[in-house]
Formats: structure tokens, C-alpha cells, sequence
């Protein structure tokens, strides 16, 4: 059983799924159990930091299966590229910036460009530098994205008609069988998952993470720079970031110094739970091998549920 599309006969997959690589939560373990599900697990590297690579890049390498890395553009320099490459990665996913700068190392290395895109500017630049695949992410994310970005519905067709041979990825509120269907219908070559994978068993994600996605619901999701600001990170301002309710986004307040004895009394987890608005469609923790499976089983029958109404 499979979908087989541009992107899955790219990149030699069985089924047109992929890990988003989420920095911090989706380490060696849940990348590699994706790609032995027959999907593209990439690792969420991040900033390239050498002791994360040094410790979930083994784990990940000996899958027997493609795989590969995201990097935060905006936060790395090419030795960041470099470092993945000479670790074995034959897919680079750069996102959150221009990848201009980056994609003549990975593409010199032989490896596979994937770009992630939140407007239609970002979209051009990216095919201008050489992508190999484009993920077309909607404003439904969650974690970061565009703050003034579009919604996956009308994006991701628009995205597919600009990048014309290059496979589309869609990304942005899918957390079943049918949102991957869904994108297909609208002509992306597979989707690119993050809130789903985060509830499962590899995810490198505290039990009250977890818990709380279990819990959630789309309502309670909020788009917002204020977390960032409250928490010192760098984050490029254009880019806001969608995670479930929390106490500083009720109460308006971005004090860092509050924030951190907050943090360390308890009083607030020690991370925002990053969590997209197809939260509610989670419905229990899952094996991330067989999550892949099911997603493209519950694919298919919503295309054939399709078919049959036609």
C-alpha cells in the first residue's frame, strides 16, 4: 500500500509523509522510526549545534532508510551545512529565511534541497536558489511561521502553480488521513507533519508536552511573538509562533526576568507547547512507524470516499 508522487519517486519513500523537524522534539529516534515507516524522517537540528548532531545523528543513520535535517536559516552559517553533510545527510531542509547562501554547499554535496516557504516572495527565492522541494506552509502550523502568512487551503495551490516540476510538500493543520488527502487533491507531491508526530512515543518531548497536545483543541491555539519576547529568544520578528493557551499570553506580559523564575518555580512549563490547529484531531499517542502507515491508509480512503461521491 502506497501513494506513490513526484516526491516519493524523488526521494526513493514508499509514502509521500514527512517529519517536520521540529528543533528539540524531533531527535534521532522519531526521524528514524518515520523514515523506517516508509515516510522522510528529518532530524530537527535546528541551529546545527555539533552536540545535538553528535548524539541523534547515529541513531538516526543506521535506519537503513533515506532520511535527513532541518536547519533554522536565519541561525546558522555554512559550516552548520557542512557539519550535517559530512554526518551523512543526503536531504537538507532549510526553513525561516534565504537559503541562497546554503544551497550551493548542499547542492555540491549531491544532497536534496528542501526549502520551506510561508509567502509567495519566499516561494520564488527558494526556486531561484535551486530547491529540489518546496513545503508551502500555512499560517495552521503550529510553532513558527509566517505572522502574515496565508491559510494552507488557498496557499498550497498557489505554491504548486508557481513551482511547477518541483514537488510541493504541504504543511499547516494536517494531522490525519484526510488533511494528507486533502493537499494531494490540491496538487501538493505529500505532506510535512509536526503537531501530529509530537504526540508519540519517539518524540523527545516532556510527559506534560504530551499530555497537554492529548488535551488541546484548535480554539485553544494562539499565533503570537509575545512567548518569544518573554523568553529572550531570537526569533526574527517577522515570524510568530502557534502553540496552545498560556499564562503569559493571557496576562499580555513579555517580562524575561518574571518569565525565568516562573520557569524555574514551576509555575510555567519550561517550553511553549508549540501546537498546530489540526490538534484536535490527535486522538491518543501513537508508535511513529505505524502513524505513517495509518495517515496514508486514512489518505486513501478519504480519496476513495471522493471518488464515490463524485
Amino acid at each position: 500500500m502506497g501513494l506513490s508522487t513526484r516526491f516519493t519517486r524523488m526521494f526513493g519513500v514508499q509514502h509521500p509523509i514527512v517529519l517536520a523537524p521540529m528543533g528539540g522534539s524531533a531527535g534521532g529516534a522519531l526521524a528514524a522510526a518515520v523514515s523506517r515507516g516508509g515516510g522522510l524522517g528529518l532530524l530537527g537540528s535546528g541551529d546545527g549545534d555539533p552536540a545535538w548532531l553528535d548524539r541523534e545523528l547515529p541513531v538516526l543513520a543506521g535506519c537503513g532508510r533515506p532520511w535527513g535535517v532541518g536547519l533554522l536559516t536565519w541561525a546558522i552559517d555554512v559550516n552548520a551545512v557542512h557539519r550535517v553533510l559530512e554526518h551523512g545527510a543526503r536531504t537538507v531542509m532549510l526553513s525561516f529565511g534565504d537559503p541562497a547562501p546554503f544551497a550551493g554547499a548542499v547542492k555540491a554535496a549531491g544532497a536534496r534541497l528542501i526549502t520551506q516557504v510561508t509567502d509567495l516572495d519566499e516561494a520564488k527565492r527558494a526556486l531561484d536558489a535551486g530547491a529540489d522541494v518546496l513545503v508551502a506552509q500555512g499560517t495552521e502550523a503550529g510553532g513558527h511561521g509566517a505572522g502574515k502568512g496565508r491559510s494552507t487551503l488557498p496557499f498550497v495551490p498557489v505554491v504548486v502553480d508557481l513551482a511547477g516540476d518541483v514537488p510541493v510538500l504541504a504543511a499547516g493543520g494536517i494531522a490525519d488521513g484526510r488533511g494528507v488527502a486533502a493537499v494531494l487533491a490540491l496538487g501538493a507531491a505529500g505532506a510535512l507533519l509536526g503537531t501530529r508526530f509530537q504526540a508519540t512515543a519517539e518524540a523527545l518531548v516532556d510527559p506534560v508536552i504530551t499530555a497537554a497536545i492529548l488535551a488541546g483543541r484548535g480554539d485553544d491555539t494562539e499565533r503570537s511573538r509575545r512567548l518569544d519576547v518573554a523568553r529572550g529568544s531570537a526569533w526574527p520578528d517577522r515570524y510568530t509562533a502557534r502553540t496552545l493557551g498560556h499564562p503569559y499570553l493571557a496576562s499580555g506580559s513579555t517580562d524575561r526576568g518574571q518569565y525565568q523564575r516562573d520557569v524555574a518555580s514551576g509555575v510555567i512549563p519550561p517550553l511553549p507547547v508549540w501546537a498546530g490547529e489540526g490538534v484536535d484531531l490527535i486522538g491518543g499517542l501513537a508508535a511513529a512507524e505505524d502513524l505513517v502507515g495509518e495517515l496514508v491508509a486514512g489518505a486513501l480512503a478519504a480519496l476513495d470516499r471522493a471518488g464515490r461521491h463524485q
